[in-house]
């Protein structure tokens, strides 16, 4: 049996049945039959905020996944390098995966930026304008 409700705006008569699917209703009919109507639900305690087969909240539990790992776990056991890569590619990487996303990125941040070194060689309390005439006149 399909469960539904039906909404009516009795301001004009207009009405929409909307389907119950995994005991929510989709917000989309009810903003088409009510356009400029918002629901006031200051707690977010009748309100699902979105299905996600990335993040679990279950803030009445207290816990937070990413991918299944516990965001606090990540936080204060992973490296930035570790994470990267779960965020990226959607899983945490093995010890060589890691190792070669490591070299990756270590190879990156040593591209040399034309003037970069000039830069460097500015005094503190140099002007924006002598700084970049030396930079493009380098």
């Amino acid at each position: 049996m399909n469960e539904s409700i039906t909404l009516t705006d009795n301001r004009n008569g207009a009405s929409v049945e909307v389907p119950i699917v995994n005991g929510t209703v989709d917000a989309r009919a009810w903003a088409d039959l009510l356009p400029g109507v918002y629901f006031h639900d200051p707690s977010f305690g009748n309100t699902s905020g979105a299905a996600s087969a990335v993040c679990e909240l279950d803030g009445d539990a207290g816990y937070l996944r990413y991918r299944g790992h516990p965001i606090e776990q990540l936080a204060e056991q992973a490296t930035f390098l570790e994470v990267a890569p779960l965020l990226l590619f959607g899983e945490l990487p093995t010890r060589p995966q890691l190792n070669g996303f490591a070299d990756e990125i270590e190879q990156a941040m040593q591209t040399v930026l034309p003037g970069a070194d000039v830069v460097v060689h500015v005094e503190p309390d140099a002007e924006g304008l002598e700084l970049h005439e030396r930079v493009v006149g380098a």
